[in-house]
């Protein structure tokens, strides 16, 4: 069982680069890049939350549980 992160989904419905996103949300690339390869252990609500808001979607649409 694992949590799929869908950051990459989200991004080509919105036309968006990963770096566009990252400014938007005020997090390095780098660390855009954790998130989205599923490497980050963790991620805060201020930061789930300003994702939702730059890409204009639910926190079920970047977040998926996959037994």
């Amino acid at each position: 069982m694992s949590i799929i992160v869908n950051v990459d989904v989200m991004l080509a419905k919105r036309k968006m680069s990963s770096g566009e996103l990252a400014e938007k949300v005020g997090i390095t690339a780098a660390n855009l890049s954790i998130l989205k390869t599923g490497k980050a252990k963790a991620i805060r609500f201020s930061t789930l939350n300003a994702i939702c808001q730059a890409l204009e979607c639910q926190p079920g649409d970047i977040l998926e549980y996959k037994e």
